[in-house]
């Protein structure tokens, strides 16, 4: 039996029977890292391939970027990928009432003289990420159509570093179990960066939506600094979700104050006592 021994005293799973490997690619720091440092024979067994879930709405640069990995003679295996449609065409629609797959936006409520703010649930990184994602990777392992082997035959790599390790999460499918070398390696994210500076490698940017929620002020000032098309994509979003939205009462932004983000006091994170939501974000696939 080969076996994996995962951390933190998750289950030991016999991999003999596995039949394809994945790589979950956000195209961010930790992913781009675990892809190239697999293309260098570093983590194995090679992966078949990796798979990229497009919400339509990433950054210039990150599509940049993801154009040189699925360039000839960077990566040995191919790159999909997939995409549940446009995220942000679907905000627009979202401010006319339309259905919508919900994103951790902040809500602004008053209540006589009380101001309430809060956070909507967010479905995003399930339809935008997940679905699509496995969608592929049942037809990578030709399962489409078919009913789920009670067997592991898919091992899919995700690249979460070491100190964001309170994102792992199992796979809840019988065919498939979840592998993150990086924490196998015990990398940190400034690991991976210095891993690329010593291969000459190109500085990922941050892999999210444009228009994230999750955003810090950080973020949001790189976004308008750097990216002045995405920034104002970001503020047509902002004010096309302000109200109209389906089963949400108040007014809805994407900054987290709640106020809108044209207006915003993009302050440093650290000097506006707004913390860091990445850890928190996501199941692994969004910011990496």
């Amino acid at each position: 039996m080969t076996a994996f021994v995962s951390p933190l005293g998750l289950p030991v799973h016999d991999l003999d029977t596995i039949q394809l490997r994945v790589l979950s690619l956000g195209a961010g720091v930790q992913s781009t890292t675990l892809a190239l440092m697999a293309a260098h024979g570093e983590i194995g067994p090679m992966p078949d391939c990796a798979v990229f879930a497009d919400t339509g709405w990433e950054p210039a640069a990150v599509y940049e970027h993801l154009a040189w990995l699925r360039s000839p003679n960077v990566l040995p295996f191919p790159v999909h990928v997939v995409t549940a449609g446009d995220i942000r065409a679907d905000l627009h629609r979202a401010g006319s009432g339309e259905r919508w797959a919900s994103i951790p936006a902040f809500t602004r409520t008053v209540r006589g003289i009380r101001v309430e703010i809060g956070m909507i649930r967010r479905q995003c990184t399930k339809d935008y990420k997940l679905v699509p994602i496995r969608r592929k990777v049942r037809a990578l392992a030709g399962l489409t159509r078919r009913r789920s082997p009670p067997a592991l035959i898919v091992e899919q790599w995700i690249g979460i570093s070491f100190d964001e390790i309170v994102r792992m999460k199992p796979s809840f499918e019988t065919w498939q179990v979840n592998r993150w070398p990086l924490i196998e390696e015990r990398m940190w994210r400034t690991g991976c960066l210095r891993w690329l500076e010593r291969h000459d490698y190109p500085v990922p940017p941050k892999s999210s939506c444009a228009g994230c929620p999750f955003h810090d002020d950080d973020a949001w000032r790189w976004l308008r600094d750097n990216d002045p098309v995405a920034w104002l994509e970001a503020i047509e979003v902002d004010r096309a979700i302000r109200t109209g939205i389906r089963g949400v009462r108040g007014e809805v932004f994407l900054h987290r104050p709640a106020v809108p983000l044209d207006e915003a006091d993009l302050a440093t994170a650290a000097d506006a006592g707004q913390l860091d939501l990445w850890p928190n974000e996501c199941e692994g696939l969004c910011g990496v």
